[in-house]
């Protein structure tokens, strides 16, 4: 069986940090809109882009074992710092994964999947600075890229690894310990409409994962530009998720976990409603006589 597993997404965003200047990620018409408000908009900002409202050992305690995570430099700083990027910039990515490590200290038998998609302001120096990071951090908790296929929990125990690394860089290629993107694809619907992001969704599921990776489900509505300035100062939980979720979650619950099913289900606004409990129940209905694949 294929356990499902519940993904946070902007993992760090509890974290977003006034005072700083807009991530590189953002589009001109954002940028723009900072611009000219300033530190007001800067504030509006943080309300619109905090998808998360639990900080991260909240969300380990929770249930959530995969976290998307973007990396990004800021501009003009002058002690070559990694932060954690959403919008503006926020925690420093030393102390994220500090909190990590010390959760999977504590609970020895549990564990996360690191994914660093994006990279912003990034040189061949500031990824050696990570992969350091990690060894520093995680060690031997970390699994080597092996087949998808053949991580099971029982492998991880006896191995005593707790933290698989995704790393959408050609510099996974040089790492034992970091798992190559393409072992995690994610296709995006990018839309506000509930209806075609099911849709899209369930024609995922139906085409499946490619042989040999794990999969990402991302039940997740994309605000357009013009729709975060119109509606920045009302944030994006009452603008869009909250009216969506009765359909999502009715999606959720109508999947099965295994082989022909949903793997690792990404959303915003976690806490909402029953969504973790929900994806964890899922595993129930794998049969309890195959091996615990993850």
């Amino acid at each position: 069986g294929i356990y499902c597993v519940t993904r946070s997404h902007d993992s760090f965003s509890f974290y977003i940090d006034e005072a700083s200047p807009v991530g590189p990620e953002q589009p001109e018409t954002v940028q723009n809109f900072v611009s000219v408000f300033g530190t007001v908009a800067k504030k509006l900002m943080r309300k619109w882009l905090a998808t998360q409202t639990m900080n991260f050992t909240s969300q380990l305690g929770a249930g959530i074992r995969y976290f998307d995570l973007r990396i990004s430099t800021k501009p003009r700083d002058p002690d070559n710092e990694l932060y954690f990027a959403h919008g503006l910039f926020s925690a420093k990515v030393k102390e994220g994964l500090e909190e990590i490590n010390a959760f999977l200290t504590e609970h020895p038998k549990e564990v996360v999947f690191l994914d660093f998609n994006h990279f912003y302001g990034m040189q061949k120096c500031h990824h050696e600075k990570l992969v350091q990071m990690l060894k520093d951090t995680y060690g031997n908790k970390m699994c080597p890229a092996i087949f998808a296929h053949e991580v099971s929990l029982q492998y991880l125990w006896e191995k005593e690894h707790q933290v698989l690394v995704f790393y959408h860089s050609p510099v996974a290629v040089e790492v034992a310990f970091l798992w190559p993107g393409q072992m995690m694809p994610a296709p995006w619907a990018n839309t506000t409409d509930t209806e075609k992001l099911i849709q899209f969704l369930q024609a995922s599921i139906t085409e499946r994962r490619k042989k040999g990776s794990f999969f990402i489900s991302q039940v997740v509505l994309t605000p357009k530009a013009s729709t975060v300035v119109k509606g920045v100062a009302s944030g994006l939980r009452e603008t869009i998720t909250e009216r969506a979720l009765p359909a999502m979650m009715e999606w959720v619950r109508t999947q099965k976990a295994g082989e022909s099913g949903v793997n690792i289900i990404t959303a915003d606004f976690v806490e909402l409603g029953d969504f973790i409990s929900t994806v964890i129940k899922l595993n129930y209905s794998l049969d309890e006589g195959e091996d615990d694949t993850t």
